[in-house]
């Protein structure tokens, strides 16, 4: 009777070695194929920008959307982002009436209404800030403004923003909550205008927002009343249905509402929603 016998091949200690060592450098090498080839999908998922965005907003958001615009232009190199600031019911008009832009971010619901009712809005807007009115005086508050009622005061000339543009209709809300009357020496067409007359003074007092306040750095004085909680004003921001650039334009709208852009907007004064 034959016995088989099974021969079996023991390597060297040295051989081993290297043999392992070869299989363990093509696994590292297929893995970094495999990171390699998922990177390269994430970054072809996520176009480059590039384009111009154009920003209607309203005046108030000038200091913060300016100082957004330059941070998005940094993060996506080859992208401007240019702006036409005013009054948001003749920002409105204009959309409605064709003019082209990407954005529109309003100082009220009632004025970005005149977009969504026109059916110009992409999608539902979104309530990103919101803002409180503050008297507005020369530095040092030589005529001792310190209520809302002294606005009233008999040879005092103050000035509001008109009435169809939000802080004039948020002012007149207060007025009319506190059961008082006030005659303008003038309506001014947005927020920035009636700031400006203070600055100047061509008039001694204001109804703005404090963020307006807050930007003047020093060149006029503050004063807050406790009637301007009866009208916070809520800041909804949209992507326009016919933007030209509709998709550098939703990456500007996702830097607004993000926590880097609420850095931002607070840090100016401007309340969270």
């Amino acid at each position: 009777m034959t016995r088989s016998i099974r021969r079996t091949r023991v390597l060297k200690p040295g051989v081993a070695a290297a043999a392992a060592l070869l299989a363990l450098s093509a696994c590292s090498s297929s893995s970094d194929d495999s990171s390699s080839a998922g990177s390269g999908t994430s970054e072809a998922a996520a176009p480059k920008l590039s384009g111009t965005v154009t920003v209607f907003a309203a005046a108030s958001l000038k200091e913060s959307f300016t100082t957004l615009g330059k941070q998005f232009e940094q993060q996506h190199p080859g992208t401007k982002v240019t702006f036409n600031f005013g009054g948001s019911d003749s920002l409105a008009a204009s959309i409605t009436s064709g003019a082209p832009a990407d954005v529109f971010a309003a100082a009220s619901t009632k004025t970005m209404a005149i977009v969504t009712d026109k059916e110009d809005a992409a999608g539902t807007p979104v309530t990103f800030v919101r803002n409180q009115l503050e008297i507005a005086t020369a530095p040092g508050n030589p005529d001792k403004v310190s209520s809302l009622k002294d606005l009233t005061g008999p040879g005092l000339k103050v000035v509001l923003c008109d009435r169809t543009v939000p802080c004039g209709a948020a002012a007149q809300k207060v007025l009319d909550a506190s059961h008082l009357k006030l005659t303008p020496v003038s309506y001014e067409q947005d927020v920035k205008s009636a700031l400006t007359k203070v600055e100047l003074k061509e008039v001694d007092a204001a109804l703005v927002y404090k963020t307006d306040v807050k930007a003047a750095a020093g060149r006029v004085q503050g004063v807050e009343f406790p009637e301007s909680a009866e009208a916070v004003n809520d800041y909804p921001i949209t992507l326009l249905k016919n933007a030209p650039n509709a998709t550098a334009a939703k990456a500007f709208v996702e830097l607004v509402t993000s926590a880097e852009g609420h850095k931002v907007l607070t840090g100016d004064g401007f309340l969270k929603p």
